[in-house]
């Protein structure tokens, strides 16, 4: 089912709103008071949709998708019909595989071409596993489907960029997966795709180390000296711009972050709380090493303001604007 890059000009872009108790619809239909420059498709079902902008107060007037359609711009809808009855701010198990559903429509029209890029809003992994379905999170499962075998998550703003080494893993199985390979291999598709994607020449990277003071000499730790620094130094020796490990308490102080175009933590909880705490609700995530391009938004299911008319679409407006800029430049090519 693999397929290859393509031109993806004029392609419309795809939203799956994720799950439709959260504020995911609230965002879909929120997006129409957006100064979107885009057409955009979001695929989901047309009543929860109808429903939350009544709840909102906001007209629904969004056409169905039609694939030979001439826009240029604006909202449509491709249809799919949802497993239970959606209460906002009541997630449901019963609707895991309606969330699943829409993911595999839209993967499965952008490998096809159908749309340019893929823009996912937020799911709830406990929701989803509650119904007896496998599943770690939106970067795997686009990993599965599209046969990618290392997809690499990365974490974007207009001032700092963070990719990881390790995605949703428990802390208690990191270190086991800090690995050389492993490394060289993340860092290898990171530093091919800021190319790609963020037409960076030379990017520049910067290591964390995986324990504190990145191991101060193996007297805190091992993972640095035996795994982390000998990657380093294969990817230097490939020509990688690349540097580490630094501790990861100082790598982000500013006379440090603006050597680098990029920082490559460890794991999920020692990168993403900084970029967050510097511009969260604006910041985009993109998933490297596909074959597709995906980004998404950078919060949460957010029940407890699902229907409230208290959602921002800052981060879906950032995430929908990096998405067109990536068609655009890969366009250009």
């Amino acid at each position: 089912m693999k397929e290859t890059r393509s031109n993806s000009k004029r392609k419309p872009l795809v939203v799956t709103p994720g799950d439709p108790a959260g504020i995911g619809p609230d965002i879909a239909v929120m997006l129409q008071a957006g100064e979107l420059r885009e057409r955009i498709v979001i695929i989901a079902d047309r009543d929860v949709l109808r429903e939350r902008a009544n709840a909102l107060g906001q007209e629904f007037s969004f056409p169905d998708y039609r694939e030979e359609s001439a826009a240029t711009s604006g909202i449509e809808v491709l249809h799919v019909p949802c497993s239970h009855r959606v209460t906002a701010g009541k997630p449901d198990p019963g609707n895991a595989g309606y969330i699943l559903n829409t993911l595999e429509n839209a993967i499965r029209g952008c490998l096809r071409r159908k749309f340019g890029a893929l823009i996912t809003g937020p799911v709830n992994k406990e929701t989803i596993r509650r119904a007896g379905i496998d599943f770690s999170g939106h970067t795997e499962f686009l990993a599965e489907r599209t046969q990618s075998p290392l997809p690499v998550m990365l974490l974007t703003d207009e001032k700092l960029r963070v990719a990881l080494v390790t995605t949703h893993l428990p802390l208690a199985e990191v270190s086991a997966a800090i690995s050389q390979e492993k490394i060289v291999s993340v860092a290898r598709i990171l530093n091919n795709d800021l190319k790609l994607r963020f037409h960076m020449p030379s990017p520049r990277i910067g290591v964390c180390g995986l324990n504190p003071h990145a191991g101060e000499g193996g007297t805190l730790g091992t993972e640095d000296v035996t795994e982390i620094l000998p990657a380093v130094e294969t990817l230097r020796s490939e020509g990688v711009h690349i540097k580490g490990p630094y501790p990861a308490d100082t790598i982000f102080i500013q006379n440090q972050l603006r050597k680098f175009d990029v920082v490559l933590a460890m794991y999920h909880d020692q990168g993403l709380p900084v970029i967050k705490h510097s511009a969260f609700g604006h910041v985009v995530n993109v998933t490297l090493g596909l074959p597709i391009i995906r980004t998404s938004v950078d919060h949460g299911t957010a029940y407890d303001i699902a229907g409230t008319g208290n959602a921002d679409i800052g981060s879906m407006m950032s995430a929908i604007e990096l998405a067109r800029n990536f068609c655009r430049r890969s366009d250009s090519r």
